[in-house]
Formats: structure tokens, sequence, C-alpha cells
């Protein structure tokens, strides 16, 4: 199998999750039952799941006035790009 189709598989699996977590998590917090933790979200993003958790939040609104949160997101996602650009960077040169 093809390493780009298994690193597809694989974000696409961790951005669904990513995305559900959050929703779960949303359901759970209206429901007033037991949370996801914030580390876990935070995990999903940090490995590859930021666009499921970016597109969770505005989707479901969710998570969106908790400050120290979104500050991490973003710097999850800035670090992602980053690596991203450089990775496409050293390719291409």
């Amino acid at each position: 199998m093809d390493w780009t189709l298994l690193l597809a598989v694989y974000l696409g699996i961790v951005n669904a999750a990513a995305f559900f977590a959050f929703a779960f998590d949303k359901g759970r917090a209206m429901a007033g039952g037991r949370r996801v933790p914030e580390r876990r979200l935070l995990a999903y993003a940090a490995i590859g799941g930021s666009p499921g958790a970016l597109l969770a939040r505005h989707v479901l609104r969710h998570k969106t006035r908790k400050q120290p949160f979104v500050n991490r997101l973003r710097a999850i996602v800035a670090v992602q790009v980053v690596g991203l650009g450089l990775l496409i960077w050293m390719v291409l040169r």
C-alpha cells in the first residue's frame, strides 16, 4: 500500500475522531454529563486532527469562549502549518 494512501486514511480517521469527540463533548455539556477532558480534545488536534477540531468548533459552536483552550488549539494549528510548510519547502527545493 502506498504511504500517501495510508497517510490519507490516517488523517481521515483522526479528523473524524476529533470531530466526533467535540460533538460528544458538546452533547455531554448540554446534558450536564461527564465531559471529554480538554487534554484529550487537544491531543486529537495535535496528532493530526486539527482540521476536524476546527470544523467541529465552527459547526457546533463549541469551545469558542474558553480562551486558554482556544489559544492552545491555535498554537497546535500554527505548529502544524509551519511544519507542513517546511516539509513542502524541503521537498520542492
